[in-house]
C-alpha cells in the first residue's frame, strides 16, 4: 500500500471516528481525533477555538441530547476531507432532530485542525 493511499484512507477513518465519538457522547475521546489547535465553525455559534472548547461544547452547550450521524459519502485527499449526511436524534427538551449536513475537514498529522459545518436551512 502506497503512503497517499494510506494518508487517504486514514483521513476517511478520521471522519467514521469522529461521528462514533460524537453519537456515543465520548467526549474524552475526542483528543483523538481533533489537534489541540483545531477550530470548528458551527452555523449559530463563534468558532470553537481549541480542543478544550470543543469538549465543553460538546458535554454542556449542544442542544443535542442523543442521536446518530448517518454519513451518506466521504471523500479526501492527503490534507482534506469532506463528508454529508443526515443526523435524527432527540434534542436534551425532548424535540425530535432530522438534519441534514456537511463537514470539510483540514487534516494534520492525522487529527482534524478545521472543521467546518454546514446545515441545509433556508439562511434569509
Amino acid at each position: 500500500m502506497s503512503l497517499v493511499t494510506s494518508e487517504i484512507r486514514s483521513a476517511e477513518n478520521l471522519v467514521t471516528e469522529l461521528f462514533s465519538i460524537i453519537d456515543g457522547c465520548r467526549w474524552d475521546d475526542l483528543p483523538g481525533v481533533f489537534a489541540p489547535d483545531c477550530v470548528y465553525d458551527r452555523p449559530g455559534y463563534e468558532p470553537l477555538i481549541g480542543l478544550a472548547r470543543i469538549q465543553l461544547f460538546y458535554r454542556e452547550e449542544r442542544v443535542i441530547g442523543s442521536g446518530s450521524h448517518h454519513v451518506l459519502h466521504v471523500v479526501s485527499n492527503l490534507e482534506a476531507a469532506a463528508c454529508w449526511g443526515r443526523f435524527t436524534g432527540v434534542s436534551k427538551i425532548g424535540h425530535p432532530l432530522d438534519e441534514e449536513f456537511a463537514d470539510t475537514y483540514t487534516v494534520r498529522n492525522s487529527r482534524i485542525v478545521h472543521r467546518q459545518t454546514y446545515f441545509y436551512r433556508p439562511a434569509i
